[in-house]
């Protein structure tokens, strides 16, 4: 009766542990980090948004030609975002890498799929010397 039992729970021990083995993997991060010459490749795309989520001020010192501006700030930066096309490509940025990641995380939280941020942001671009309009 004792080998029958230890038998048993030797079995119910494998079988957890192989069922522990088998569970499924956490699904990949949705948001890409890029550098700017990564970043600069992905504007000639089709199907792309360049999206700015610094402050009204700061977009007016300079930005990147044919951006869209939304706050992350704004209080209805949410609502916002909602009205946008999910099946665009969004390449997100800020002043320096932050805000625009939190940004990501909120449009991945909304069902956002395809999303690129600057690592560095809007000053890591100046810095490298690449085109703003003002």
């Amino acid at each position: 009766m004792n080998i029958l039992c230890a038998l048993l729970l030797a079995v119910l021990m494998l079988t957890s542990a192989s069922a522990q083995d088998t569970k499924p993997a956490a699904p990949a991060a949705v948001t890409k980090n890029v550098d700017v010459a990564k970043f600069e490749q992905l504007l000639s795309g089709t199907n792309v948004v360049i999206l700015d989520v610094r402050t009204s001020a700061e977009y007016a010192e300079g930005h990147l030609t044919n951006s869209v501006l939304l706050d992350y700030r704004s209080p209805d930066f949410a609502a916002q975002v909602a009205k946008l096309d999910k099946s665009k490509q969004y390449l997100v940025h800020c002043a320096g890498g932050g805000r625009s990641a939190r940004a990501c995380t909120k449009m991945e939280s909304l069902g956002f799929t395809n999303l690129v941020n600057l690592e560095g942001g809007y000053g890591a671009w100046k810095e490298a010397g690449k085109p703003v309009t003002k």
